[in-house]
């Protein structure tokens, strides 16, 4: 033979490797963009929940004044059942009211009003709503979100779970 020492028993080996080679960067792949993906799904269905909390958060603050407002015309109690989801983004949330010196610490707000805030059970969002009312809230009342009742006695608005 003329400078060929090789007899042809290695060339099975390089198409495997190649193939093993691909597999393992296509799975590396694969795998980086679900990892991707899971963590923009997790950040959206966290902007959604915020979104839907501060919706109705704007309907229950939105509530609370009209239950203010029929107490001051009628001067006796007044009360509001309401429904709201009971659930966003698929988590269970809870309503609670909170006074001016609470609300304080919460963002964009700086204490000069009471507030409701919404906190997502699933989640770690949590969204202030201020609300504007003569009457005085029952501070740290709080309610599960879905069908609750609004009621204002004697210039003391609170929150109770419909029964």
């Amino acid at each position: 033979m003329t400078g060929c020492e090789n007899d042809g028993r290695e060339r099975g080996l390089t198409p495997t490797v190649t193939h093993v080679l691909t597999l393992g960067i296509t799975a590396i792949l694969i795998a980086g963009l679900m990892m991707a993906g899971s963590t923009m799904l997790e950040t959206e269905t966290d902007r959604s929940a915020e979104g839907s909390l501060e919706t109705v958060g704007e309907r229950v603050a939105t509530e609370i004044a009209q239950v203010d407002r029929l107490e001051n015309d009628s001067d006796d109690t007044a009360s509001m059942r309401v429904s709201h989801p009971r659930s966003v983004a698929n988590s269970g949330y809870t309503i609670t009211l909170l006074d001016n010196e609470t609300c304080e610490d919460a963002p964009l707000l700086d204490g000069s009003t009471d507030c409701v805030r919404l906190e997502g059970h699933d989640s770690e969002t949590v969204v202030h709503v201020p609300v504007k009312t003569e009457a005085t809230l029952e501070a740290g009342e709080s309610v599960r979100g879905g069908t609750f009742v609004i009621r204002n006695e004697g210039g003391n608005i609170s929150i109770e779970a419909d029964r």
